[in-house]
């Protein structure tokens, strides 16, 4: 069974940490992201999720969103699934989307990537 407790590293060399897993599947932690839209170094940003609880065998969904503190103005909500494959790694597979703040309802078309 995978466990989201941990670090995590991406293929963007990105790295999250979840720090607290609680019994109700509810988690938290921190995000740092190598790929920034400001172009500028990125710190550390807040994650909270959830993860669903898997039945007999199987493998936990789950979504977080990321508040990107400090250095952009953007948001982004990931959904995903952990898996263990017959070595025991686990691995996440996420999608995601980011909506940036733009200045009118009319700039609302090129706010979600």
């Amino acid at each position: 069974q995978c466990q989201l407790r941990g670090l995590w590293r991406n293929e963007q060399d990105s790295l999250m940490e979840i720090s607290a897993l609680r019994d109700d599947g509810s988690f938290q932690g921190k995000y740092l992201t190598r790929v920034t839209l400001a172009g500028v170094c990125a710190r550390a940003s807040p994650l909270m999720g959830a993860q669903q609880q898997p039945h007999e065998g199987g493998w936990p969904t789950f979504a977080f969103t990321v508040r990107w503190d400090k250095f952009s103005n953007a948001t982004t909500a990931f959904a995903g699934q952990c898996f263990v494959d017959t070595g025991g790694k686990e691995t996440l597979t996420t999608m995601w989307l980011l909506r940036e703040a733009v200045g009118s309802l009319e700039e609302d078309w090129k706010a979600t990537r």
